[in-house]
């Protein structure tokens, strides 16, 4: 499984690169803030598989990276996807890098 750590991620974002992020969390964690990714939680994401872009990496995010490592082992199995990234820490470590709640 490929991985990405937070300073990685926002490396991405300021460089303009081509990637999708899918949120995970549940509508109750979302109060923390976003990343402003596509919220598909992870008891959804099987079924809405089809919205994750094959043609760029997708990186999937949940609080801490415990639940995005497990979904996309599963993507992974089930699908034969292999452009899915876990961020490593997940949302919490893009707080430490950053100090805000800003995506």
């Amino acid at each position: 499984m490929k991985s990405i750590n937070a300073t990685e991620f926002r490396q991405w974002q300021s460089s303009g690169k081509d990637f999708q992020l899918i949120d995970i969390r549940e509508e109750h964690e979302i109060f923390e803030g976003e990343l402003n990714g596509v919220k598909i939680p992870m008891g959804d994401i099987i079924d809405r598989v089809n919205e994750l872009r094959k043609d760029c990496p997708v990186v999937i995010h949940c609080r801490s990276g415990r639940r995005s490592a497990a979904v996309i082992h599963s993507l992974e199995m089930k699908f034969q996807l292999d452009n899915l990234y876990s961020l490593e820490g997940g949302y919490l470590a893009c707080l430490e890098i950053d100090g805000s709640h800003e995506g």
